[in-house]
């Protein structure tokens, strides 16, 4: 077994999962690899399990029965990471807009932290091929996120992390209950509020240009309402 754990939620990946594993594994880095599907139509799932007889000790699915959504996804593969002897959890998207090659950085980084966040905005602003709207949306929540919560980071919603294995032991996993880009916002502002140091690093986001994207208005609706949550719940000692 890995000293680390990288896990991938995916949803109709088809066209970027076999080509994702295949360059992770490429690396010379010392990753397990779990992808944490949601029954995918398009048949991600059964790409994954053909990989595995390649990668069998190197590469774990659990497949879930529908979609459910992406914090509960990454819920059920910290506590598989836990269950097990890992000392750090990666997690990435499934569509390449979080660049691979980036993740010996995380690595260099975890040595002086706790978290890693791959950040897009804390070095200018670092996106490519996504629309104006798009951007300013982003932009925005995380601007409005630090705001309302204090949490002292620039990205707060981006999915491109490293954990040291002690923040999620410290997180009541079963108490999470946002499960979009909200979900990104809360696991920060519990690790911030337990005292562990989180550091940003800069990335360069690029939009997928294969597969759909999975943004809608109630992921967007419920970041807003998750972060007066975790401000209000922090007021009486909450968190």
């Amino acid at each position: 077994m890995a000293e680390s754990l990288l896990i991938i939620p995916t949803y109709d990946e088809k066209e970027n999962i076999e080509k994702l594993i295949r360059e992770v594994f490429s690396y010379d880095m010392d990753f397990d690899i779990l992808c944490v599907d949601d029954n995918s139509p398009d048949g991600t799932g059964d790409i994954i399990n053909k990989l595995q007889k390649e990668f069998s000790s190197k590469l774990y699915i659990i497949e879930r029965a529908g979609k459910m959504g992406l914090g509960t996804a990454y819920v059920a593969g910290f506590k598989f990471a836990l269950e097990r002897d890992y000392k750090f959890i990666q997690q990435m998207d499934a569509d390449f807009s979080h660049n691979p090659k980036e993740l010996t950085n995380f690595f260099e980084a975890i040595k002086s932290a706790d978290i890693v966040i791959g950040s897009r905005y804390s070095n200018g602003v670092n996106v490519i091929n996504w629309p104006l709207s798009r951007l300013i949306l982003s932009y925005g929540a995380n601007l409005y996120s630090r705001i309302i919560t204090r949490l002292p980071l620039y990205d707060s919603t981006g999915g491109f992390k490293l954990f040291k294995r002690e923040v999620l032991e410290s997180i009541p996993l079963d108490r999470i209950r946002s499960n979009g880009y909200s979900f990104q916002i809360e696991m920060n502002f519990k690790a911030w509020k337990r005292k562990f140091k989180l550091v940003e690093i800069p990335i360069v986001f690029n939009d997928r240009t294969l597969g759909q994207s999975k943004m809608s208005k109630k992921i967007i609706f419920e970041a807003v309402w998750m972060v007066w949550k975790l401000a209000i719940f922090s007021w009486f000692g909450r968190h």
